[in-house]
């Protein structure tokens, strides 16, 4: 299913951070989104994430499948020792500006349940070919980490007034930069392309046109999403 022979790009981010490019990933693509058509009622939006859409698990051997392919190309680009655990999932942004709560105002990071000792990296795979659907933007926080730590609890437990009336951040998808992260990269979208990256860096859906969203995986921005917590080298 995968590219036996993949080409990765390694895009910088910042120091010491890189985004792993690979177009071309999968060798039938249209038969994901064809399966994302045929499973569209079973597209949820998950309570345990600030994903501002619908997901639909994608089954064990799919998944394992994944996996493998970022044990072969990308885990040691990573510095990930060990995989011990993963899923993925197909994914549909369809939330309007004006319905996302505080934490979909900001970029996020993947840090899923690890604990200490782990670390989580990710994908996501481009399944729409329509550019302005929006691909990925990176950020540096501008913070010390004990305040911008503080932002992202405040984002949770305060009410959207509450929070806006705390800190200039618009309401909204996130732009180029605010007062708390600076813009570092934007990955443009493409047919099939996947990329992979550390889920400690900031990171957001380069949503410019929310208009053109839809809950349709045939014209929607449908992506294909995977989480994978592994633990680092042992130090020499």
């Amino acid at each position: 299913m995968f590219n036996p022979n993949p080409r990765v790009q390694v895009v910088p981010i910042g120091p010491g951070q890189a985004c792993y490019v690979i177009d071309d990933a999968l060798l039938e693509p249209d038969r994901l989104v064809a399966v994302a058509i045929e499973q569209r009622a079973r597209f949820v939006e998950a309570g345990h994430n600030a994903y501002p859409g619908l997901e639909l698990r994608m089954p064990d051997a799919f998944s394992a499948a994944l996996d493998q392919f970022f044990r072969l190309r990308v885990r040691d680009l990573l510095g990930v020792r060990r995989v011990q655990r993963m899923y993925s999932r197909l994914s549909l942004v369809t939330r309007p500006p004006q319905a996302l709560t505080p934490p979909q105002w900001l970029p996020h990071r993947d840090r899923m349940q690890k604990v200490p000792g782990e670390c989580v990296s990710a994908c996501v795979l481009y399944l729409f070919h329509d550019p302005a659907l929006g691909g990925t933007r990176f950020y540096r926080p501008r913070q010390p980490e004990r305040d911008t730590a503080r932002l992202l609890y405040d984002s949770v437990v305060l009410s959207p007034a509450d929070f806006a009336a705390r800190y200039p951040v618009a309401a909204g998808y996130m732009g180029e930069s605010n007062a708390f992260f600076e813009h570092a990269l934007t990955i443009e979208p493409k047919w099939n392309r996947l990329i992979f990256y550390d889920g400690d860096v900031f990171h957001s859906g380069d949503i410019r046109a929310p208009e053109r969203l839809s809950d349709d995986p045939a014209v929607g921005r449908l992506t294909l999403n995977g989480f994978f917590t592994g633990t680092r080298p042992i130090p020499a």
